[in-house]
């Protein structure tokens, strides 16, 4: 059975019914002639498959391959080849939500894979399985650390992404929670700025690698927040953590961790996977 059939012209004509509408083209009058493409005299006639694949590999190679630099949460990095290969298995290709368990297999065992992963990546005790992306994955664990500490207060480091930090803003507006951010001190997050600012504070929001690129140094951090008693949420790049030296298993006081671009390529357009990671505490 084909993934994609084509409609039939019936199909087409039973549609264009329903709406009202004469024709397929009627649907695009509204657009300008001006920007209509009138024919495709340009374009060449049938390849064959190989024909094809050498024309695409020659247009390939017309491309200059850079080292991307760019970070605001975005890194290239290395795929294994073998993910392509695995998520092509039929056994992976269920349906996408697991309402029914008995044809749904596929989707379970992907989850719990996935979330073993980000548990032994983070070293956290267990993990969701996820969050719509990386912002709101963040605000959810703001939400997390105010119902721990109970408090109205978080810090942010200036050293996350900006659209994060609008998205924590929005979401804690209708929650009655303030919001400071920390300046960053030479791009990375003020340690001075967070003392100064964490009493009282539910959690301290970090970033590594943050908005810059840079892996943070949270070498202090976890005493002042737990002198404080506030929590550490670090947003993490979670391939990045099999090399951190400060990983969130090593924060003792740290809720949560939010992950993403699990084997993921980069991408302009594609949401990368984000998950919460939280660890059991007594505080």
């Amino acid at each position: 059975m084909h993934k994609y059939l084509p409609h039939t012209e019936k199909d087409i004509r039973d549609m264009l019914d329903v709406i009202g509408a004469d024709s397929v083209d009627e649907l695009f009058s509204s657009i300008p002639k001006s920007l209509l493409i009138d024919g495709y005299e340009n374009l060449p006639s049938v390849f064959s498959d190989d024909d094809l694949t050498r024309h695409m590999r020659a247009l390939s190679e017309k491309n200059k391959e850079l080292v991307c630099f760019r970070g605001a949460g975005s890194y290239d990095h290395y795929t294994p080849s073998v993910v392509k290969k695995l998520i092509e298995r039929q056994e992976f290709l269920t349906s996408y939500t697991p309402y029914q368990p008995e044809v749904a297999q596929g989707t379970l065992q992907y989850i719990f894979e996935f979330q073993s992963m980000v548990c032994e990546l983070t070293g956290m005790d267990v993990s969701n399985a996820s969050m719509y992306d990386g912002a709101t994955a963040t605000a959810e664990a703001m939400f997390m650390a105010h119902a721990i500490t109970r408090r109205k207060r978080v810090l942010i480091s200036g050293t996350v992404h900006p659209k994060t930090i609008d998205t924590v803003r929005t979401y804690a507006k209708n929650r009655g929670i303030e919001v400071i951010v920390i300046a960053p001190d030479n791009g990375q997050t003020d340690l001075e700025g967070v003392k100064e600012a964490s009493k009282d504070a539910m959690a301290l929001i970090v970033s590594s690698p943050n908005y810059y690129g840079i892996i943070e140094d949270l070498e202090g951090y976890a005493d002042i927040l737990h002198d404080a008693g506030a929590l550490l949420i670090m947003n993490a790049e979670a391939q990045s953590l099999a090399l951190h030296k400060h990983r969130p298993n090593t924060v003792p006081i740290s809720p949560v961790a939010t992950c993403s671009h699990p084997g993921l390529p980069m991408s302009s357009k594609a949401v990368p996977i984000w998950g919460i990671s939280p660890r059991r505490t007594d505080t």
